[in-house]
């Protein structure tokens, strides 16, 4: 219950993952006989970058808020805090 309010219903859904699981499990059944495990993840791997392509610019809503952005960025860097490179020290 840390994260803003306007994002927590999109943080806490699984429909995406369960609709890109569906998307896999239709390319994979017409294919009973793949020759090994290699060709099943390349087709899982490919699945994946259509996705990707499609979703590219897609901004869940709540998330292209400003203060949504910065309230992420603050935690963010409050559980990742930045390590000083060599130069900066």
């Amino acid at each position: 219950y840390k994260y803003p309010e306007p994002i927590r219903k999109a943080i806490y859904t699984s429909n995406p993952i369960e609709r890109m699981n569906k998307e896999i499990r239709k390319r994979l059944k017409p294919m009973n006989s793949l020759t090994n495990m290699d060709a099943a993840e390349k087709i899982v791997y490919l699945e994946m970058l259509d996705y990707n392509e499609r979703h590219a610019q897609r901004v869940v809503p709540g998330f292209g808020m400003e203060p949504v952005k910065k309230k992420l960025l603050e935690l963010f860097e409050s559980r990742y805090p930045s390590v000083p490179t060599p130069d900066e020290e």
